[in-house]
């Protein structure tokens, strides 16, 4: 069943009020055409009251004079006529005849509708003008008040309907056809790889299919728009950072180092492009794929005991340097693999910036449906307004935090892995040092 904004209400409520409005109107209109052209003109009834003030002064006169008349006024208008008096008997000196009677019958009046459904011309009743009878005369063909009613009923039914439809589908190009234009637009725009053109807001603001369709668009545009960015973006970094290892294995090749030597330079450098190029690739992969890795049950505290060994193994740190401070429920919703690569990466930057004899702490808390999950190290810390520029791919704040080495990428990719998993993470100073803080989802919460 199509939802409360759906489009399909619209068009048809435009399909409904459409039909409502042509068969009401039509009908109204028809029938009072009908009524109106119905009644004689007033020129029409002036000349028969003429006619009937005529036959009164003859009547006045006596049978002689009325068949006169008579005579005279059929001549003008050829057709039947007679006087009567006030009891609808004959003022002429010839009775009426069977047809004659059966016009009396048939006998409409003056100011009275006119009805069509009669074989010929009404017989229309005109009293005279001190009440003493009246003038029974057919009606003249030029007077006939329906002789246009066929042509009016005509446009009434045909071209105001036709009239109708055509706002009709004004209405419809406005709710359908007028928006699609604009999303064809669009998509023509982002085809030729304009993607700072937008759509304009009153089809943003749709609740209706239509809506839905461009705020999807609007979507797509804004994807793609940052994912050729960043593309961009990380092909320049990636070429600057190339020229460093390709700089030194240039000086090695020139330089007479001894074939040992020599090989275990090639192989360094080739391990830092390696990572290099696979860190690129990783982060390139998780902002165009955007996967979405099948979660679970993960034990944080016994995560951070596996990541805390291997720190050990490679920093020769002690376990104690590696503290760790939550509950023992600390159950988060999340992918084994993604989020033991993020909090590694946050590990290594935070062993890489910390000073000497620093703590690496781990912090968690419960909030709500989430755990809140902070690493913090005891290093200088980040300005405040380039706490954020830390998760951009090779942004590496040396002045700030200085290091020995990395290309800036492993934040940037533990901040995205986060992310997949449906979950947050953000910097803030602890004074000393930085935090680096995940929101993800609680065990329960599922």
């Amino acid at each position: 069943m199509p939802h409360r904004h759906s489009l399909f209400w619209k068009l048809a409520a435009l399909l409904i009020a459409f039909c409502l409005l042509v068969i009401s109107l039509s009908g109204f209109w028809t029938r009072r055409i009908e009524l109106e052209t119905s009644y004689l003109s007033a020129e029409a009834q002036q000349v028969l009251k003429e006619y009937a003030e005529e036959g009164r002064q003859a009547a006045l006169e006596g049978p002689a004079a009325v068949d006169a008349f008579l005579l005279a006024l059929q001549a003008r208008e050829p057709g039947w006529s007679t006087l009567l008096d006030k009891n609808l008997q004959t003022l002429s000196s010839q009775a009426l005849d069977a047809k004659g009677r059966e016009n009396l019958i048939r006998m409409r009046h003056l100011d009275g509708p006119m009805s069509r459904r009669g074989v010929g011309l009404p017989i229309i009743g005109v009293p005279f003008a001190d009440g003493s009878g009246r003038l029974a005369i057919r009606l003249p063909e030029r007077y006939r008040p329906w002789r246009y009613t066929a042509m009016l009923v005509a446009l009434v039914q045909f071209v105001i309907p036709a009239l109708l439809a055509l706002l009709f589908c004004v209405g419809l190009y406005r709710v359908l056809i007028s928006p699609l234009a604009r999303l064809c637009k669009q998509a023509d725009a982002v085809r030729a790889g304009q993607f700072a053109a937008r759509l304009a807001p009153e089809v943003i603001r749709r609740k209706d299919e239509m809506g839905e369709l461009g705020r999807a668009l609007q979507h797509m545009t804004e994807r793609m728009q940052e994912s050729v960015f960043l593309q961009r973006q990380m092909l320049r970094d990636l070429s600057h950072e190339l020229r460093t290892p390709l700089s030194r294995l240039q000086v090695a090749c020139e330089s007479n180092l001894s074939h040992a030597d020599y090989q275990g330079r090639v192989r360094r450098e080739i391990k830092v492009m390696r990572d290099l190029v696979d860190s690129t690739l990783e982060l390139a992969w998780m902002d165009a794929e955007r996967p979405s890795p099948a979660l679970e049950s993960v034990s944080v505290e016994a995560l951070w005991e596996l990541l805390r060994e291997d720190a050990c193994f490679e920093t020769g740190w002690s376990a104690e340097r590696f503290p760790c401070d939550l509950p023992a429920n600390c159950h988060v919703l999340g992918h084994l693999n993604s989020l033991a690569r993020a909090m590694e990466n946050i590990l290594r930057n935070a062993i890489r910036y910390s000073p000497e004899n620093g703590v690496i702490h781990l912090v968690g808390r419960r909030a709500n449906q989430h755990w809140l999950l902070w690493i913090e190290d005891r290093g200088p810390g980040v300005a405040e307004h380039e706490l954020d520029l830390i998760f951009r791919p090779f942004t590496r704040l040396n002045e700030a935090r200085p290091g020995d080495d990395g290309f800036g990428l492993g934040l940037a990719i533990a901040q995205r892995m986060i992310r997949l998993q449906e979950g947050e993470m953000w910097a803030e100073n602890a004074h000393p040092g930085l935090r680096l803080v995940l929101r993800l989802q609680s065990l329960e919460q599922a």
